[in-house]
């Protein structure tokens, strides 16, 4: 993967991870436009890494909301934050066990599959029409609604299905308030991010030699500048637009991954 290559591909990622239209589905169909003939495992790596600087992203567009939970979690009487972390520890573990025992499964997923792609970008525009109907309310995210969303976040690590259209949609199908829901989805991907990036180091899949460090680093700087911009205005697209927008994209998009993959 040339030097260009990662920084479109970074750019794509920043753009796409804070809209419930899947990053991960259209970073494979841009590594398949660009031609990018990478291992599956190089594949999954470069999706990581992206995903990492989208995570810095968040937590520089949320800071304030991160300081006070982790202020919240040091006192010692109990509070908001405190149950909120709860919440988003509860939401980690059906990714973190997916993830952890069915790794090598999902880097194969991870290869240019693109027609994969394209019905899992099908899902998620269904999705996103149920959640357009819904109702939006005041309801808090409650521990039980934490466990199912993070079901949502797990089936997301398919390529195609979006993880922020997943979960919102899965929150406010639950009843929950939009703006809320987009919250929580945007805050409870960060430490999962930074728990597969731990993994990856410690188990040495991280090494200079799996990816060029060049394209690695660009794509990188890439991801995490677009992903800032992206977030400060997307949160609020996110939570005032109506959601059968980005599930009509979500379907054409859809329709030409499956077009292109069986017939190109």
């Amino acid at each position: 993967m040339d030097v260009i290559d990662a920084i479109i591909l970074g750019i794509i990622q920043g753009l796409t991870e804070f809209l419930p239209v899947s990053s991960s589905g259209h970073l494979e169909l841009g590594k398949a436009i660009l031609g990018d003939h990478s291992l599956p495992q190089e594949s999954l790596l470069f999706t990581v890494v992206l995903h990492f600087a989208t995570a810095l992203s968040t937590m520089v567009v949320f800071r304030k909301d991160i300081y006070d939970i982790i202020k919240g979690i040091f006192q010692s009487t109990w509070n908001e934050e405190k149950v909120f972390s709860l919440k988003i520890i509860l939401s980690m573990v059906p990714a973190a066990l997916i993830g952890f025992f069915f790794e090598e499964q999902l880097e194969l997923l991870f290869g240019g599959n693109i027609v994969l792609v394209g019905f899992m970008l099908i899902v998620t525009a269904l999705l996103l029409y149920l959640a357009d109907k819904a109702k939006n309310t005041g309801k808090k995210v409650s521990y039980s609604n934490a466990f199912v969303i993070g079901v949502s976040q797990a089936i997301a690590l398919l390529p195609g299905v979006s993880r922020s259209g997943a979960t919102i949609s899965t929150s406010v199908l639950l009843g929950n308030d939009k703006s809320k829901a987009a919250r929580f989805s945007f805050l409870m991907v960060v430490p999962l991010i930074f728990g597969k990036i731990a993994k990856d180091i410690l188990s040495g899949a991280l090494s200079y030699d799996s990816v060029h460090i060049q394209s690695l680093s660009v794509g990188f700087i890439a991801a995490f500048i677009s992903g800032i911009l992206a977030c400060t205005w997307m949160i609020k697209l996110v939570k005032n637009s109506k959601l059968i927008y980005f599930a009509i994209y979500c379907f054409i998009v859809g329709l030409v991954a499956i077009f292109l993959g069986y017939y190109y």
